[in-house]
């Protein structure tokens, strides 16, 4: 073998080694995220309702009142925060993009059995739509469309009735052959605990629960942190007090997602979309849409409560991000140009 050859050779084998060296450090890495403990193991095997035993005495703070059409911040938000959300208010979707990428390992057979012999990991995502939920689930525990169906229905059915909205992001550690009606009630106590107990008559009485849930689900989509969130929050309510169209593009994708044409949950909207037929279409319909676009995390229904008290009306993001907001749509167009060029 000449020299040339060899180092060729060389290279492409210490190449080949590199990446499954990284390959390797990302999964111990995701693995220690995600580990099964034996407590957890415990629970999901001999315990349906791991969350019943949740108790939460405070209520959600809240500062807008539907019915006046005022915002008036509640001092509260940051305390409850901090004291029951346990999150990084400037965490944003980048922060978060490696553990997801990484979550494709919690379908495999062999990482599951890796991680226990007799449990089962299962990750909701803020923003999935109950179909994903669903199809993850099922594929990870092995369901028939029927067990699927059954499952969907048992938390759809549940008070309050609501046909998305009401799968709680989070991780849940279940048996391997655990039943739909095991897994229904599980998730079931969770959202009961953590959401619907803190949502009291008081609360209530300012904005209803399925208003919150249909605002949450959008603020979810469209925002990148939680200080984003509250400042959408506020813009989206501004609109709905002046009767103006939300003009959200995340409702669009929930609408082109339930086509059973489109390839994706979450298409990239084009112009054209703006047009679409749709009760869920909010470029072409005033008011909140029928029901909620995907299942949003607790922070996202805090801030559907709480929004900033905020002139702007009009918002976006640039390439990296960074949020933007204008009083008017003039102001809009500037700063759209102004960020993404002339062409814009």
């Amino acid at each position: 073998m000449s020299v040339h050859l060899f180092i060729k050779v060389t290279s492409f084998v210490i190449g080949i080694l590199g990446v499954l060296t990284i390959v390797a450090l990302l999964v111990l890495f995701y693995w220690s995220q995600y580990v099964i403990t034996e407590e957890e193991t415990a629970q999901a095997v001999y315990v349906e309702e791991s969350y019943s035993e949740i108790s939460r005495e405070d209520k959600f703070p809240v500062g807008v009142d539907e019915s006046t059409q005022t915002i008036t911040e509640n001092p509260g938000v940051d305390a409850f925060v901090e004291t029951y959300l346990d999150i990084d208010t400037l965490a944003s979707r980048d922060d978060r993009l490696l553990d997801r990428l990484l979550a494709t390992l919690v379908k495999w057979d062999w990482y599951q059995s890796l991680a226990s012999s007799v449990s089962r990991i299962l990750v909701i995502y803020p923003g999935e739509r109950h179909e994903e939920v669903v199809d993850n689930f099922g594929d990870i525990l092995k369901w028939t469309k029927e067990e699927r169906d059954l499952f969907y229905n048992y938390i759809a059915i549940a008070e309050p009735e609501l046909d998305e909205g009401k799968f709680l992001p989070g991780r849940y550690v279940v048996p391997y052959d655990a039943s739909p009606e095991q897994v229904a009630d599980l998730l079931y106590d969770k959202l009961k605990s953590e959401i619907l107990d803190r949502y009291d008559s008081e609360v209530a009485k300012q904005v209803s629960f399925e208003d919150a849930i249909i605002i949450a689900s959008m603020i979810e989509r469209e925002a990148y942190d939680f200080v984003d969130m509250r400042y959408i929050s506020g813009i989206i309510w501004n609109r709905l007090f002046i009767n103006m169209p939300l003009q959200l593009d995340a409702t669009l994708q929930y609408v082109r997602g339930s086509s059973a044409s489109e390839s994706k949950w979450w298409p990239k909207v084009v112009p054209k979309d703006k047009f679409i037929e749709s009760p869920y279409n909010t470029y072409e319909n005033k008011g909140l849409p029928p029901g909620a676009i995907s299942n949003p995390s607790p922070e996202a229904i805090v801030a559907a409560l709480n929004p900033r008290k905020t002139d702007c009306m009009f918002y976006f993001h640039d390439r990296k991000g960074k949020f933007y907001c204008t009083e008017n749509y003039k102001d809009h167009v500037t700063k759209l140009k102004e960020v993404y060029g002339q062409g814009s």
